[in-house]
């Protein structure tokens, strides 16, 4: 896929900078390609639920912004993204060390962009796929009060 911004590393990664979500959750930006975004977060005892597994709206919240700025990544300098929707299917508890959150760019479009998201749980004994998500990003363009 090509960006449409070749720009577009230096984008992502100043827009990422300005999620307050993404730092309170440290969520960190792991890698930026054309179409593709990786994000990692450690395991921390104050994102967990009743059961000790990470919360699902954490997964949920990580795996959009991978989709979205994976998407993000192809649109011109000066649009922004939002989400329209999005479907998560949980595979497994959220139980690691780590996790990683993968999103990938399935169809790229000038107003809408179909994205695909997976969530890893890393642990010494390797990694499993704990979640997976479909999102639709919608490029905006011109609008007020939504800028980069």
């Amino acid at each position: 896929m090509t960006p449409a911004d070749p720009q577009f590393d230096a984008r992502v990664r100043a827009n990422f900078a300005k999620q307050v979500i993404m730092s309170k959750l440290r969520v960190s930006l792991a890698d930026v390609a054309p179409g593709r975004v990786v994000l990692e977060m450690p395991f921390q005892d104050d994102l967990i639920q009743q059961h000790g597994f990470i919360h699902a709206g954490i997964i949920t919240t990580a795996l959009d912004s991978a989709c979205g700025y994976a998407a993000f990544s192809l649109m011109p300098a000066e649009a922004e993204v939002l989400t329209v929707e999005f479907k998560s299917n949980f595979l497994r508890p959220a139980a690691g060390d780590s996790f990683r959150f993968e999103g990938r760019v399935m169809k790229p479009g000038k107003t809408l962009i179909i994205t695909e998201g997976r969530a890893f749980a890393i642990t010494d004994q390797g990694e499993k796929e704990i979640s997976a998500m479909q999102a639709t990003m919608m490029v905006v363009t011109g609008r007020e009060g939504i800028n980069g």
